[in-house]
């Protein structure tokens, strides 16, 4: 049975991933749905079910009794003890999370840190949470994993962070670190690109195949691109870094940093400033720009100007993807969301005007629908990748030929 292409074996291990991907993508299931969304027959639903409960990957609910019709069918859903651990260094703060399938939150945890992390530290930040949520919150946990979500060049072959120019991160085997400190097997990807990827799942963009992603963080914008229902990341991975695109900017007074890329100019920084913080995260910025805006007299003038100012070259960037990627959505996450929401429809006009009208016919804007879960339910996707490919596998490795 080691032909996997048309073995039995091969079909097995794929109908298993196609009944824990549903489960993981839809949540709980009966076994009467899964039977029709499948295809196969009711004993090999229940084989399958009962094969990744033994695995511990998912658990069988007793049948809904409010459903009437037909057999009862027992309800297949993730366990919930099973959670990968999703990791957001930053220049500002280490992100993280324990995150289950389904993009189930179970735990959280924001490091602030006064100087630039090195990959070791990462590494130690990770394994400490990991130990921490062992002790109290999640004693019953099992960690399939750790994710990192890396605002910066990741290197699709094997994780190797090339560059991550706020980090100062060159060449950083973030993931060997990890795996060493962890004894977890450990996944990298650029931040943006697996911010796309949640969104595309579980947020704004489910169901939609072609669109454009920006994620706005302490690091600047980074983007991710899912075109005919699949991510796009380039050659070697590095798709989608719109925050290094230099758009036009029609007025000199909105210039602030000469010969300046799309991040220079629409900054976090710039409107941390703008609100009188230093530092962060993404809820307690927008009710800063909020009691900004209400307030009287130059303080409020001050940071509407500096949101209208940014708001026009992110139009322009915008703009820019529409007429070359012809997506049906775009999504702006982070500090961008905040951005748009000030002032959602200026933001669209503005971006209509300098798209080309069919183009701009096509495309709808929206902010992030996962908010602050963006990066670690992505991040939780890389972990997840390999068990969700193939259970089995995952499961038994000595299974793997």
């Amino acid at each position: 049975m080691s032909d996997r292409n048309g073995s039995f074996d091969g079909v097995h291990r794929r109908n298993l991933a196609r009944v824990l991907g549903l489960v993981h993508l839809e949540g709980p299931l009966s076994r009467a749905r899964l039977t029709a969304l499948t295809g196969l027959n009711r004993s090999t639903i229940a084989a399958l079910a009962g094969e990744l409960v033994d695995f511990g990957l998912v658990e069988e609910r007793a049948p809904d009794p409010t459903n009437r019709v037909g057999r009862p069918s027992p309800v297949v859903a993730p366990h919930p003890a099973l959670v990968a651990v999703a990791v957001n260094p930053e220049v500002d703060a280490v992100t993280l999370a324990a995150v289950g399938l389904g993009g189930r939150i179970s735990a959280r945890r924001r490091i602030d840190v006064d100087g630039l992390v090195s990959p070791e530290e990462v590494a130690r930040l990770t394994a400490d949470a990991i130990d921490g949520w062992r002790s109290r919150e999640l004693p019953d946990a099992r960690f399939a994993g750790v994710g990192l979500a890396v605002p910066g060049l990741v290197r699709a072959a094997d994780g190797l962070v090339r560059f991550a120019p706020h980090l100062e991160w060159r060449d950083a085997p973030v993931r060997a670190f990890v795996e060493e400190a962890t004894g977890l097997p450990a996944a990298v990807g650029n931040d943006a690109s697996l911010g796309a990827i949640a969104e595309h799942l579980f947020g704004a963009g489910r169901g939609v195949d072609d669109l454009v992603y920006l994620n706005g963080g302490a690091s600047g914008i980074g983007g991710g691109l899912i075109v005919h229902g699949r991510p796009v990341g380039g050659t070697s991975g590095y798709a989608g870094e719109f925050g290094q695109n230099r758009p036009g900017i029609a007025a000199s007074v909105d210039r602030r940093a000469v010969g300046g890329v799309l991040e220079d100019e629409v900054s976090r920084t710039r409107l941390l400033e703008a609100v009188g913080l230093r530092t962060a995260d993404e809820p307690t910025l927008a009710a800063a720009i909020r009691d900004a805006l209400a307030a009287d007299g130059e303080r409020g003038a001050a940071i509407a100007d500096e949101l209208d100012r940014q708001r026009r070259i992110l139009a322009t960037a915008l703009a820019n993807a529409v007429n070359v990627l012809n997506p049906s959505l775009v999504i702006l996450g982070g500090f961008l969301a905040t951005l748009a929401d000030q002032d959602p429809e200026a933001l669209r006009a503005a971006v209509a005007a300098q798209a080309m009208p069919a183009a701009a016919e096509d495309v709808d804007l929206v902010v992030a629908a996962l908010g602050e879960d963006r990066l670690m339910i992505g991040a939780a996707e890389a972990a997840f990748a390999s068990l969700l490919a193939d259970p089995l596998a995952a499961a038994h490795p000595a299974a793997v030929d």
